[in-house]
């Protein structure tokens, strides 16, 4: 297995990981209802408990990736926040979190983050809830329940995507994210079940906040690879 200061070097695009897919190519499940983000924005929420390790890792790493997959401009088309259902509201990334960032050059950036609570204004437009648990999600769900068409946990939503035929998907950042959802959302009791699980660093030693950041860019990078494909996998 590949370890985060191999990663480093690649850091701006890493290579992407092969991709077992389904033969057939299904029609496209409808889109995500309307109710989720601006027409011009695929909005991701990414939840963990405090909002001070596994949740904005994600967040960061995602919003790395895509603009090294779709440049700065499209990036922006895809809002990417985070936020805890017990969070520790206003505290800064947890320093041994933050640590492994380092790598992609994001360590100094994540210094400025601050964590937020899941409220209405956190879901508000979601298009992508993704859990950094299967706790998160189910914790979700109990509050936004109307959420269920497009929550999951976050290494839950790579395998479906993964699963999933998206040749004929969209390249448009936006309509692929909903038409990506859509089709996660149909390939639910379809696909084995997996250890979905990011274990919890809170309180660990450092290689806990390592181990849950590796388990989290593994998640996110198979995400983005499906969101934001290079151009010549558009048309495999």
């Amino acid at each position: 297995m590949t370890s985060l200061a191999e990663r480093a070097d690649t850091r701006a695009e890493p290579p992407d990981p092969p991709h077992a897919r389904p033969t057939g190519a299904p029609a496209i499940p409808q889109q995500v209802p309307r109710g989720s983000g601006p027409d011009d924005r695929f909005r991701v929420l990414v939840v963990c408990t405090g909002n001070i390790c596994r949740s904005p890792a994600a967040e960061l790493l995602m919003r790395s990736l895509l603009v090294g997959r779709l440049g700065g401009r499209a990036a922006a088309r895809v809002e990417v926040s985070s936020a805890g259902v017990a969070a520790v509201v206003g505290s800064g990334m947890h320093p041994f979190s933050r640590a492994q960032l380092a790598p992609w050059g994001l360590d100094t950036r994540a210094e400025a983050f601050r964590a937020r609570g899941l409220d209405d204004r956190a879901v508000a437009g979601a298009d992508l809830v993704l859990g950094a648990d299967v706790r998160h999600r189910s914790a979700v769900l109990e509050r936004y329940p109307h959420l269920l068409d497009r929550t999951f946990a976050l290494r839950e939503f790579a395998r479906l995507a993964v699963a999933a035929d998206t040749t004929a998907l969209p390249p448009d950042p936006v309509e692929r994210g909903r038409s990506l959802v859509g089709l996660a959302r149909a390939a639910r009791g379809t696909v084995p079940r997996a250890d979905d699980t990011v274990p919890d660093p809170m309180g660990g030693p450092e290689s806990a906040h390592r181990d849950a950041v590796r388990r989290i860019f593994d998640a996110v990078h198979t995400v983005v690879a499906e969101l934001a494909p290079r151009a010549a996998a558009v048309s495999r």
